[in-house]
């Protein structure tokens, strides 16, 4: 007998539905899957065996054949355990009344998502969201998850989601014996606010107060950042503080961040929802694949972990040069599209990247107190493992001394988080309303050369000064636009409608001192 039931496939970020049919017919006994399925999917007919015969349900002794269509799509993972279990008991008529108001009508209508442990037990599935989110846009009536799945399925409103806690639930609910109450979740967790803490704050650091005001400029416009300094003069710490300055994530870049961190399967049963923007700080020794994406059948990497966020690369120099230079088109275009014979798949990459290095290997080239060790040859080539190109693309470049013994023992108050996100909130403020209905922009950083001869209007007194700076810094066109969006968001935070001298010259302050456009 053929039964069907459907569940779905993630490419990508996105869904894709797939038929789970199941045919049983006299023979040998046997269980075949075919359909393209990856290992995963194919140890599923032990799973499913076993879950059926420990729910109290007979697994059928005869030739069992289950087709995943489409047939030319991969399918990887457990999330087809669910469907082909059902599939089973609707072919074998352990599912009853077999009427067109019974099962069947509530089967054709719904997904069926999730993996078995041996017991019948549902476990946690991987990119449940973006599967949900495909259901509702396909018209399906119901989604059967895993209920500890059930509040990251409940994020997709206009569906009902059951909670299905084993196999033999799942059999009396559609048996109509003990029906599953769909999942309530009252105010949802997109009704709360960003309520976490924040493990690091600016209050907690000392001094600093130049590097301090570029994180709230690079914060208020999306800018990327690179710190340069020596070891311990706190390049580290004043990192980790910037999330604690950005402004929240908005309802549906959560839900975004969320599908990301769904297929990459870090979130949360109790959190399902990511409420704070990601910060991502990966080890210099991270793969090529590791950072940006990839493998033989692609994942995201960490840009796409940073979207809406931070990817905080600590020892800049250090990370592989093959490695850095993949990051130049995923900065320019905020996507990564990633190639394999299979196909290819696009990841959003909008993150800002804040860097931290040394100025050379020892790492007190320009210490006025502790000496360098560092013959200059030694320290050009440190130097010139971050390429012209890459530091092109970064808007802020900042000196990060020592903190003097004064400054690190002082009793003085020291400026919280909440107070400079309030100022980089305004500034942010004045941005959407500039860019309201814009496709592409929502910060300054987006900006394209449109945008900036747009809304990037300097004053007459301060035309002269940024010609002697293109000229005598010999910007690059993307410099010299980078200037021009910086000061755009200095502008912002200081209330000016039009860019005047101060923040030009604020703006260029943060160019590098040897320009390498």
């Amino acid at each position: 007998m053929l039964a069907k039931a459907r569940s779905c496939a993630v490419v990508g970020l996105e869904g894709a539905l797939v038929e789970v049919e199941v045919d049983i017919a006299h023979g040998l006994p046997s269980f075949a899957i075919v359909g393209l399925p990856d290992t995963a999917v194919n140890e599923a007919k032990e799973r499913v065996r076993a879950a059926i015969r420990n729910s109290g349900a007979i697994f059928p002794l005869k030739r069992i054949t289950v087709n995943l269509a489409p047939a030319d799509l991969r399918k990887a993972g457990p999330a087809y355990d669910l469907p082909i279990a059902v599939g089973i008991l609707l072919a074998t008529e352990q599912i009853a009344p077999m009427t067109a108001t019974g099962p069947i009508a509530e089967i054709e209508g719904a997904l069926f998502l999730g993996e078995l442990s041996l017991d019948g037990g549902l476990r946690h599935t991987h990119g449940i969201l973006p599967m949900v989110s495909l259901a509702r846009e396909r018209g399906a009536q119901a989604v059967f998850v895993p209920a500890v799945d059930a509040a990251e399925a409940g994020l997709v409103e206009g569906i009902d989601i059951y909670p299905v806690h084993t196999l033999a639930h799942l059999a009396a609910h559609l048996r109509g014996d003990a029906r599953i109450t769909p999942w309530l979740p009252g105010d949802g967790p997109l009704a709360a606010g960003d309520d976490a803490p924040y493990p690091y704050d600016l209050a907690d650091v000392r001094g600093q107060e130049h590097v301090k005001r570029a994180l709230e400029v690079a914060a208020s416009g999306g800018h990327n950042m690179v710190m340069v300094g020596p070891p311990g003069s706190g390049k580290t710490l004043l990192a980790r503080t910037l999330p604690s300055i950005l402004p929240p994530l908005t309802p549906d870049e959560a839900l975004e961040v969320t599908k990301i961190f769904s297929v990459s399967g870090l979130v949360s049963s109790d959190r399902p929802l990511v409420r704070q923007r990601p910060f991502r700080a990966p080890h210099h020794t991270t793969s090529h694949a590791g950072l940006v994406g990839g493998g033989r059948f692609p994942r995201p990497g960490e840009i796409s972990l940073a979207h809406r966020g931070v990817l905080f690369l600590d020892e800049l120099p250090e990370f592989g040069q093959t490695t850095l230079e993949a990051l130049r088109q995923p900065l320019e275009d905020h996507v990564v599209t990633i190639s394999r014979a299979q196909g290819a798949v696009t990841y959003p990459a909008n993150f800002m990247l804040i860097g931290a290095m040394n100025p050379c290997p020892c790492g007190y080239h320009g210490d006025p107190t502790h000496p360098c060790a560092c013959p200059p040859s030694a320290i050009a080539r440190y130097q010139k493992r971050i390429s012209g190109p890459l530091l092109d693309r970064i808007d802020i470049h900042v000196e990060v001394p020592r903190v003097e013994y004064e400054k690190l023992t002082g009793k003085g108050e020291v400026e919280p988080s909440e107070v400079a996100r309030s100022r980089v909130l305004a500034a942010r403020e004045r941005q959407a309303r500039r860019f309201a209905g814009s496709e592409r922009a929502r910060v300054n950083a987006d900006m394209g050369p449109a945008e900036v001869r747009k809304y990037c209007e300097v004053e007459a007194g301060a035309q002269p000064l940024l010609r002697a700076a293109a000229q005598r810094l010999q910007l690059s066109a993307r410099a010299f636009h980078r200037v021009l969006k910086l000061a755009r968001t200095i502008a912002d935070l200081a209330g000016a409608e039009v860019i005047a001298a101060p923040h030009i010259a604020e703006a260029l302050q943060y160019r590098p001192r040897v320009d390498v456009g």
